[in-house]
């Protein structure tokens, strides 16, 4: 069984930098992990191919080689944070309306060429300053931040909609990160409010495992 892992800088984790057929040091690494040295019997190939700034638009411009030529069994997603990120930054966002067509567009392809596809769609997530509270800055420019997590819970929003509509697996990391700040502060989990520390990471392989079992067969 071969997973492909795809998305912006949170998927990626230095995997650009340290090249080749790296896993970055990130949540696919943790994952990959977990499951080569508990399942060496299933056989499974696991494979990055995020990269740092994507937004839904740049992983459609790349999904036929770097997502159907790989050929996977499954094929997980995490993007949606760049498309608030650049919007609130540069002006070079994606639209609600838009990433939520573009997305669609995406797994139609998808399962047109590979009918037999496993899909695992994850949330994006992000801390806001006011959850975070008093002396905590999640990122450069990030006066806006309450409302960049209005932006990001309406994407939330729309690739749960978009797991129902294409009966995929579903990866709750706002609300599992959410939840964890019960036990630790913010910056535990996530170092600028949208990255995520090694702790946060081993969190998210956690409940991208948890999502993933049926599908691996574990």
């Amino acid at each position: 069984m071969k997973i492909l892992f795809q998305g912006d800088s949170i998927t990626d984790a230095a995997r650009t930098t340290l090249g080749g057929e790296s896993l970055g040091c990130g949540y696919p690494l943790f994952v990959a992990g977990k499951i080569l040295a508990e399942y060496p019997q299933k056989n499974f190939t696991v494979i990055n191919r995020g990269i740092s700034g994507n937004r839904v638009v740049d992983l459609y411009q790349r999904w036929k080689v770097h997502g159907l030529n790989l050929e996977p069994d499954v094929i997980s997603i995490l993007i949606g944070i760049n498309e608030t990120w650049h919007e609130f930054n540069n002006n070079n966002g994606v639209e609600l309306d838009r990433y939520e067509m573009i997305y669609r567009e995406l797994l139609k392809w998808t399962l047109k060429v590979r009918p037999d596809v496993r899909l695992i769609l994850c949330e994006p997530f992000m801390f806001s300053d006011s959850q975070a509270g008093e002396g905590y800055k999640a990122g450069e420019n990030w006066a806006a931040a309450d409302a960049w997590r209005e932006d990001v819970d309406a994407r939330r929003v729309i690739v749960r909609k978009l797991a129902k509509e294409f009966d995929t697996a579903f990866v709750p990391f706002q609300e599992v990160l959410d939840d964890a700040l019960k036990s630790a502060p913010p910056a535990y989990w996530l170092r600028d409010g949208v990255h995520p520390t090694t702790a946060g990471h081993v969190l998210m392989a956690e409940a991208w495992l948890k999502a993933a079992a049926p599908i691996l067969g574990i």
